[in-house]
């Protein structure tokens, strides 16, 4: 479909619809297609029509049945229900960028401006545009909530399928929440958007980092770290310092990862930090110790992360970034920790009790996890175990977009070649060459 021939579009006092913002930014088209037809008057057919689709096939992903992912119709949706590229994270489209056709205009004589009032006005605003431009930089205490949610939705979808496809989304939205921040006067509400515009540049500055793009990644993760800083989030600061901890390990930087571990933890302390924060971060600290192959610094910061996690209580005012740091997960961290110090005969057990304990939805975690766990049983000379656990890995690596993980596999397929005449070696290379290819 031409954009000539598009229809006018979704009403811009929709489009600044929290709701709609919320559901633009996750790309969730059975809930942009309801909304279009419960608050614009859009239907089914006329759906269809603005999109290009069939009349059925907008009625099925309003029923949540097909995800719509192609960025071919996207951009469709974009152009013919007139919703901006940025809501849906792409870039913009032309016809937000074409100069609007001039029109012949009445002579009107200006007078000097009533004192405190703008002397230009734009004549011709219509009723939509007003409500937009009131809507669009007014902070509710609902925008805020639905910001809240789409972040925790992203973080759920992350762990699930990896962050490559959902990140034009987050910095669509990082760059919405940065726009409503500098036209917010409200302290308090200025407050909260500098969080989440410091969570979603964090997300941002990780997906960078699962893609392998560190140099990227931790652009994003020091912006992350002055937007925290302009409210002086202690715990939120130390977050940060964590992930850029972890990444320091992935480029061979153990001395790095230390020292950020440590510069998290004393961030942390100067608000409290919870136990739970406490012992995710000790564990950063383990694995920059384990990266540089010091087993009693690794086995002592080991040890101060399951003091901390025994401290923890119900009623521990835990932040909702670092609740994911369970009893599962301090299990594989400690297993992997070991793991990279060689000793595999405490690492194994610890690997494998975790994936039988961990959601079966973290797809990406769990690919971590198998990965490491047949790297475990590798340096145990478990050849056709490992492989076999491996293989597993690389089925989950199938369906996960994280290059992080294929990175991983290819080292794996490297430590295949003491063994490169046994079958299951022989397999499983030529499976981890067709998935890198």
């Amino acid at each position: 479909m031409s954009e000539s021939t598009t229809s006018p579009g979704l009403p811009s006092r929709l489009l600044a619809d929290p709701e709609m913002i919320s559901a633009c930014a996750a790309r969730d088209f059975a809930r942009i297609f309801q909304l279009a037809k419960r608050k614009g008057g859009f239907h089914p057919s006329r759906i269809a029509r603005a999109c290009d689709l069939t009349p059925s096939r907008v009625g099925e992903v309003m029923q949540g049945k097909p995800k719509i992912t192609n960025m071919a119709v996207i951009e469709r949706i974009s152009d013919g229900l007139r919703i901006p590229g940025h809501m849906l994270g792409l870039a913009d489209r032309s016809w937000e960028r074409a100069a609007i056709p001039a029109r012949r205009q009445p002579t009107v004589v200006v007078q000097p401006a009533p004192e405190g009032l703008p002397v230009a006005v734009k004549l011709g605003s219509d009723l939509d545009e007003i409500l937009a431009i009131a809507a669009g930089t007014r902070v509710t205490p609902t925008v805020l909530r639905s910001l809240q949610a789409s972040i925790e939705d992203y973080w759920r979808r992350d762990d699930e399928h990896g962050g490559e496809a959902l990140r034009p989304a987050v910095i669509g939205q990082l760059k919405y929440v940065k726009g409503i921040l500098r036209d917010t006067a409200d302290p308090n509400f200025r407050r909260s958007l500098h969080g989440i515009a410091a969570e979603l540049a964090r997300l941002t500055g990780w997906t960078y980092f699962d893609a392998r793009q560190y140099s990227t990644a931790r652009g994003y993760f020091t912006e992350s770290l002055r937007l925290a800083r302009e409210i002086d989030d202690r715990p939120f600061i130390a977050n940060v310092l964590a992930c850029l901890s972890l990444q320091a390990t992935y480029q061979d930087k153990a001395q790095d990862a230390i020292t950020l571990a440590r510069a998290a933890q004393d961030s942390a302390r100067l608000d409290g930090g919870t136990p739970r924060l406490m012992a995710m971060l000790s564990m950063r600290e383990a694995f920059g110790h384990a990266s540089a192959h010091d087993r009693e610094a690794t086995h002592e910061a080991i040890g101060e992360a399951q003091q901390h996690f025994e401290r923890i209580a119900p009623g521990d005012d835990d932040p909702v970034w670092v609740q994911y740091f369970d009893k599962t997960k301090l299990t594989v961290d400690t297993g992997i920790a070991l793991g990279q110090l060689g000793d595999t005969r405490a690492a194994e057990p610890l690997i494998a009790e975790a994936l039988r304990a961990e959601p079966t939805t973290n797809l990406r975690g769990r690919a971590f996890h198998t990965f490491w766990l047949a790297r475990t049983q590798l340096q145990g000379r478990k050849v056709e175990l490992a492989c076999a656990t491996a293989g597993r890995a690389l089925d989950l690596a199938a369906i996960v977009e994280s290059p992080r993980v294929v990175a991983h596999l290819q080292e794996f397929r490297q430590s295949l070649r003491a063994y490169r005449h046994a079958p299951a070696a022989v397999e499983l290379v030529s499976r981890i060459s067709e998935l890198a290819s």
